[in-house]
């Protein structure tokens, strides 16, 4: 009786190795691939609108559609940081020069979206600004849900497909029509 046991217990390891860990390396190898996916969405999108020097709503939209064709859904936060340039006159004792220092502020989702949106289309940026894009998933993917079944201590969201980038707007939006 004892052998039967054992032999039970050994099939249903068999099992386990033959079935489930497969899955669980093609699972997380879907992740990589949709990661690697976000992240050249992410980095196409934040070059082509600072390049233009404004975020447009096409734009936008379209990155979010290719998003969302990856089977994911997607949390996507938007920062710029605008320049707000601080010149000041400055004497010293051989030269007098304009000089100054540039400070930053921060313009967030919310805002950008609202005036992506409104009747302009288009959020304009100016030449210095910083550009970001973060887009993370918002569902359990299989893989997720497979390491949260096998490895309980790893907990739920520990991985997570993502992209991100940012960059300094070279052109100002301001004198564009697009």
């Amino acid at each position: 009786m004892n052998d039967t046991y054992v032999t039970l217990i050994g099939m249903m390891l068999a099992a386990a190795l033959m079935f489930m860990f497969p899955l669980m390396t093609i699972a997380d190898r879907n992740d990589v691939i949709a990661s690697q996916a976000a992240q050249q969405e992410t980095v196409e999108f934040v070059d082509k609108e600072r390049n233009v020097g404004a975020i447009r709503q096409a734009d936008l939209d379209d990155y979010k559609q290719k998003l969302s064709a990856l089977g994911h859904t997607f949390n996507t936060e938007l920062e710029v940081k605008a320049i707000d340039e601080n010149v000041g006159k400055k004497t010293t004792w051989t030269t007098s020069k304009v000089i100054g220092e540039n400070v930053y502020y921060s313009v967030y989702t919310g805002t950008i979206e609202s005036q992506v949106y409104s009747g302009t289309g288009k959020y304009v940026l100016k030449e210095g600004d910083i550009f970001s894009v973060t887009s993370t998933n918002t569902d359990t993917t299989i893989a997720q849900s497979l390491r949260n079944v096998f490895y309980s201590i790893a907990g739920k969201g520990s991985y997570q497909i993502s992209g991100s980038h940012s960059g300094v707007v070279q052109n100002n939006g301001s004198n564009s029509n697009n």
